[in-house]
């Protein structure tokens, strides 16, 4: 059996990947999550592959990281980190379909896979009390972008992995790993 580390504390991730890996190890290594990359497809894969710096393991072990953001005319919404934050981005994002971006860094021994996955999400128009309620209730300060799909909540539609938009492109993820001879991938 291939023996993992997920470097997230996120918990949807570590979800996620219990589908593929049912035993995994969780290793928060306390990566920076900024990026000079402009393109957010760059800045995901940047940000995935940065969270495995340092990470010593042995060769046969699988080292999985990833990173998510949610992207809109321009802008970047990770993290809020505060209740007045994620207020903001919820009235930016009401109404409008934007788009979520992860980025995952696969390292087995000396060799390294780094990709991405795009999904589209579109959000019900949100009243001050949805927003407030939201932020009260479901707690979205370590969510990208403010939200969780998973909630079902303030998500109108979606188009492409729902996965990606947790945080963790589960099918995209199963392929990459197949193409690098993990044999015990469910």
């Amino acid at each position: 059996m291939t023996s993992v580390i997920l470097c997230s504390a996120s918990p949807r991730r570590r979800e996620l990947l219990r589908s593929i890996f049912p035993v995994f190890d969780v290793m928060r290594t306390g990566a920076t999550e900024c990026s000079s990359f402009v393109r957010p497809h760059h800045r995901v894969m940047q940000l995935a592959l940065r969270k495995q710096v340092g990470v010593r393991t042995d060769p046969d072990t699988l080292v999985i990281s990833s990173d998510t953001l949610v992207y809109y005319r321009g802008k970047y919404y990770g993290k809020p980190h505060t209740e007045e934050r994620a207020a903001e981005m919820l009235r930016e994002l009401s109404g409008v379909r934007h788009s979520v971006y992860t980025g995952v860094a696969v390292r087995k021994g000396d060799r390294t896979i780094v990709f991405y996955d795009k999904a589209y999400v579109r959000f019900k128009d949100l009243s001050e009390q949805d927003i407030a309620r939201y932020i009260r209730e479901f707690h979205p300060l370590d969510k990208a972008g403010a939200y969780g799909v998973q909630d079902g909540v303030v998500v109108d539609s979606y188009e492409g992995s729902f996965s990606c938009i947790m945080g963790l492109p589960v099918e995209k993820l199963r392929d990459k790993l197949r193409e690098m001879g993990v044999e015990d991938v469910q």
